[in-house]
């Protein structure tokens, strides 16, 4: 059980740092698009950006319950 428990943390993990580089990659996007004046390609990559950060978040509120589980399970 605690074996499955770590494998979740770390994939939890995995897509935290997925999620975060994702989020960095739309923002150097988004900053780009800005400097050149495109301002409907601005306005898609900060949706994009905002949609990664929401699962960066929701992975980061998974990762803690299962640290959490295992804490207590542990």
């Amino acid at each position: 059980m605690n074996i499955l428990l770590i494998i979740g943390v770390v994939v939890a993990a995995g897509f935290v740092l997925f999620s975060l580089a994702r989020g960095l990659f739309y923002f150097s996007q988004g900053h780009r698009a800005a400097m050149d004046g495109t301002v409907e390609e601005n306005q898609l990559m900060q949706n994009k950006m905002m949609m990664s950060r929401v699962k960066w978040q929701a992975i980061t509120i998974i990762l803690i319950v299962l640290i959490g589980l295992l804490a207590a399970g542990g």
